[in-house]
């Protein structure tokens, strides 16, 4: 039985028939796969078969608090996401934070597994263990921030956290978000499953407290990794103040910050107009998720112009989306453009990405005025790039073909424009040209979602920390082991217990391990080992790799856009250096050796054996594999 940091509970929905059960959260699961991501790539590959529509009834929604959130743990109010992504096939994997993770667990549960399709739009009343079918019809339609007050407003109670979707995850758009309070599970197009679904959101209200093995023994872990936290350089001085947007004067720096759809990195500085500085002139408040002392969201109100008013928390990627990606350097519409994306749940990094590729397409006479609704597509057109998002989110015109990502556009547009659509595996790139940064490459081209800087952050490359050991960014030696350590820290220590991922970078890079350890053995009595944990990251993303290559995934898959294999930039910080392709094979053939998979990138028998996964070698044995 466990003891602490769980509920005990996973609760089962499904929508077809409007019922739902309860399960017993396993001491095996939680030995084996943590929480979040661990429990919900372990559901996503059990119960959805190979070849499953994404947006169809049988792919199943996954909502994964993990045994920290709802605790006094700090930066510990995160949950995972998880279905097959509709915009890319693969894993569909997301984690955000807030304070619907932790009323979650308040409401007794350690999962949500939502099935099925509902006849006629409804929503979700989760409340102390007590699950009801409401209808929704009135609530179609609406932004996401009316959406959650008008529950809120229905059900009586202020207090109710609400994860929702907006106009663009109704339309299943492959890059729409589920929005909860202003916090996004923003990638892969998960707001489209649930729109697929006709559920416009999920109302949750608990008041269980979430249970502590050995009180005495938390709180001295507690206390050590408050100390470790306060005596970090980066964390309080400047990421507290600050936010992700202190990234752009560090990419910048390295000459990484992307520019123009990637053609021009290192040719336009975005300091001045993008930078600290100019965030800090808008700034006018934070915004803390459950119990955390960071506070990092930094509240941007827009100042000037026709976007005066509008009032966001725009981090660093999506600086880089609308910013740097269109060569915008108007801030005020980069805020009004995040805020449109929060109302109408979409994902402001594919969105920008998106823009700027349509911006790129233009500028070459590949698209026309014609073919634009009549709008400019010019780089550095903010109201174009503005007038753009709301027509992707209602699929209106010309946005109607940039509602379902980039690859899917270029397949569309034809005429070569695939070589200027950047992604991998369907998903568009995140803000750091990894021609300057070869083991983010190396983990954007591996990542089970696709382009996601968020699975393997290369720190060490970024922000030149020598964990676990010092780098060159420009080399392709070592990118391998260094990636998948990368990969399963992150996963280990982030996404499965869940916790925010910006500690790992920040605070702490050199005992990660040990400290989720530390909490996790203290908090649940299962008494894991820094070994352990590491070994449970590795086996998620193992797990996860069998998900994608029974879905058909292949080393061919494990690719990065053309415009980063040929071509050389051309100034700043990195100049000259691109990722060519034999760089990036041999940096894939050390990345699948140090992971005991096959010269094709496929997990070994014998290495999913040794994880404990015998259903997955049993399936890809099955496939062939």
């Amino acid at each position: 039985m466990l003891k602490g940091g769980y509920m005990g509970k996973i609760l089962r929905v499904n929508l077809t028939n409007q019922t739902y059960t309860e399960e017993s959260t396993t001491e095996e699961l939680a030995r084996n796969f943590i929480g979040g991501a661990g429990f919900g790539i372990r559901f996503l590959f059990d119960e959805v078969p190979a070849g499953t529509d994404a947006l169809g009834p049988n792919n199943k929604l996954i909502f994964a608090p993990g045994p920290l959130t709802g605790t006094s743990a700090p930066c510990a109010s995160r949950m995972a996401v998880v279905a097959k992504s509709p915009l890319t096939g693969a894993v569909g994997m997301c984690t955000t934070g807030g304070y619907f993770p932790a009323e979650l667990k308040f409401a007794g549960y350690d999962a949500l597994i939502i099935e099925g399709k509902a006849e006629r739009p409804l929503y979700l009343w989760i409340n102390d263990g007590k699950v009801s079918f409401r209808r929704a019809d009135k609530l179609w339609g609406t932004n996401t921030f009316d959406c959650q007050q008008l529950i809120k407003d229905e059900l009586g109670d202020q207090n109710i956290r609400i994860a929702c979707i907006g106009p663009a995850g109704e339309l299943q758009s492959k890059i729409a978000s589920i929005i909860n309070e202003r916090r996004a599970a923003g990638r892969k197009g998960l707001g489209a499953v649930m729109g697929a679904k006709n559920l416009k959101a999920i109302a949750v209200r608990g008041h269980k407290t979430v249970p502590v093995a050995s009180e005495n023994d938390y709180k001295q872990a507690r206390s050590r990794m408050l100390k470790t936290m306060k005596e970090s350089p980066v964390l309080y001085p400047a990421f507290a103040n600050t936010g992700t947007p202190m990234v752009v004067e560090a990419t910048w720096g390295l000459g990484i910050f992307p520019t123009r759809n990637w053609s021009a990195t290192g040719e336009w500085d975005p300091v001045d107009k993008l930078g600290i500085k100019a965030n800090d002139s808008r700034k006018i408040g934070k915004e803390h998720c459950y119990n955390c002392p960071v506070a990092c969201s930094q509240l941007k109100l827009a100042r000037e112009g026709i976007y005066t008013g509008s009032l966001s928390v725009p981090e660093f990627e999506t600086i880089y989306a609308f910013g740097g990606q269109t060569g915008v350097g108007n801030l005020d519409s980069i805020i009004a453009a995040d805020r449109l994306c929060d109302e109408m749940g979409m994902d402001s990094i594919s969105t920008g990405v998106a823009i700027g590729f349509a911006m790129e397409l233009y500028e070459k006479g590949i698209i026309t005025k014609d073919d634009t609704d009549g709008v400019e597509l010019n780089f550095g057109n903010h109201e174009a790039m503005f007038k753009l998002v709301s027509k992707i989110g209602y699929r209106q015109g010309f946005g109607a073909l940039l509602a379902d990502g980039v690859k899917d556009a270029a397949a569309k547009i034809g005429k070569n424009a695939e070589k200027y659509a950047m992604h991998v595996k369907g998903l568009e790139l995140p803000g750091y040209d990894v021609r300057g940064a070869k083991a983010h490459g190396l983990n954007y081209a591996t990542s089970y979602t696709g382009a996601d800087h968020n699975r393997g952050y290369a720190f060490q490359e970024i922000f030149g920390i020598p964990e676990p050991e010092t780098v060159d960014r420009f080399a392709y030696e070592g990118k391998g082991r260094l990636t998948k350590w990368n990969q399963d820290i992150r996963t280990a220590t982030c996404d499965c217990p869940t916790m925010c991922a910006f500690l790992l970078d920040m605070a702490f890079p050199a005992n990660a391990a040990l400290n989720c350890a530390d909490m996790l053995s203290s908090l649940t009595g299962l008494n894991f080992t820094p070994a352990e944990i590491e070994k449970i990251g590795e086996r998620v993303n193992n797990l996860a790799r069998a998900f994608n290559v029974r879905e058909g995934f292949t080393r061919k898959d494990d690719n990065l856009p053309e415009r980063i294999l040929t071509e050389p930039l051309k100034e700043g910080g990195s100049k000259g250096q691109y990722i060519s392709r034999a760089e990036l094979d041999k940096m894939l053939d050390e990345y699948y050796y140090e992971r005991g998979w096959t010269a094709e990138g496929i997990p070994t028998k014998q290495k999913l054996l040794d994880l404990g996964l015998e259903n997955a070698a049993e399936e890809l044995e099955k496939m062939g594999a």
